[in-house]
């Protein structure tokens, strides 16, 4: 990044209950690092968590949960504005005056909408089909330089910088058009069954992925159980994808680069690698996890971490929000 004017970044995380290794890999060690060279806004999407059916405790222990684990993995509430969602009404103000402004055909071409919508076919809803403009509001709300996304979601910030350049050549200039922040490596950790396809929680199989709350026996047992190959030999190649992402899993855990990790294993096979790519997995979580435990419990501290969050987050979302009302043509409330 340039050494001008710092720029700033948005990012979400739902509170859907246990973020997993690759989340970590993909975002929140990302964010750690951006936190101290931009100014930085992290929210709990907690409405975008609805489009699916909910049970109202199981999302408020979820929502305290993405928080706690946002912090404990190093984001500081003093350097990063951190709030939820749905205490910040602009965002589902903003998604409305969005939604005037974005095609049918657009949204219907959404990679993701397709793929929940078979795996929710009892519950296929508009806010479904409509998140996608709750997201760009979301960012442009912000005045959003910078968004890191995985690669499954380079389709929904496409979306945001249509909508910003869409808005601008009607109004003038008013939105931010934000880029993609995307890691050239580990942005994707993928299935320890099926390493074809992205790590995910919600894998039937819980042996797929990594909880960054799981249990250091846990941990290892799964690792044990990941897909390799009969081939026995620790290096880098696509025809490998299984030993790839173990490789991957265990850069990211002690930051040594590929061809280091292939050099110390060139006379050992699977087996020791795998134990050693589970211990470096448990020794990177284990602070994590103490600190998550600590967090979670104290929901006075989390509440004001979220109150303070939400106060300074209103402040910028409101003038946006009044810059495009301007635009528009809305009245502003008479004060």
């Amino acid at each position: 990044m340039d050494s001008g004017k710092r720029k700033r970044v948005f990012s979400g995380i739902q509170p859907s209950g246990g973020l997993s290794l690759a989340n970590y890999a993909g975002a929140l060690r990302n964010f750690k690092a951006l936190q101290y060279e931009c100014d930085c806004v992290f929210c709990v999407v907690d409405l975008h968590a609805i489009t699916v059916r909910q049970e109202p405790d199981v999302l408020q222990r979820n929502t305290y949960e993405a928080l706690a684990i946002m912090l404990a993995c190093g984001l500081d509430p003093e350097r990063n504005i951190m709030f939820m969602q749905s205490h910040v009404p602009a965002h589902a103000e903003m998604a409305w005056i969005l939604n005037c402004y974005t095609y049918c055909g657009e949204l219907g071409r959404m990679t993701q909408f397709k793929e929940k919508s078979d795996r929710h076919s009892e519950n296929v809803n508009v806010g479904l089909f409509d998140y996608p403009v709750l997201m760009a509001g979301d960012i442009l709300l912000y005045k959003t330089d910078i968004v890191p996304v995985g690669a499954d979601q380079k389709q929904h910030l496409e979306l945001s910088r249509d909508l910003a350049i869409r808005f601008n050549n009607i109004y003038g200039d008013t939105l931010i058009v934000p880029e993609p922040y995307i890691p050239e490596v580990g942005a994707r950790i993928m299935s320890l069954q099926e390493p074809e396809k992205k790590m995910s929680k919600s894998d039937e199989n819980e042996n797929a992925y990594i909880l960054l709350v799981d249990p250091p026996d846990v941990i290892r047992r799964k690792i044990k159980r990941a897909v390799t190959d009969s081939d026995n030999r620790v290096v880098y190649l696509d025809e490998k994808p299984g030993v790839q992402n173990l490789m991957s899993i265990y850069s990211i855990s002690t930051g040594m680069k590929i061809p280091d990790i292939e050099k110390e294993f060139e006379t050992k096979g699977y087996g020791i690698f795998k134990d050693r790519v589970a211990e470096a997995v448990v020794e990177l979580l284990g602070p994590i996890q103490d600190e998550f435990a600590h967090l979670v419990a104290d929901r006075k501290y989390l509440e004001s971490v979220m109150k303070a969050g939400a106060e300074k987050a209103e402040c910028i979302a409101q003038k946006t929000l009044a810059k495009v009302y301007e635009k528009i043509g809305l009245l502003p409330r008479p004060k």
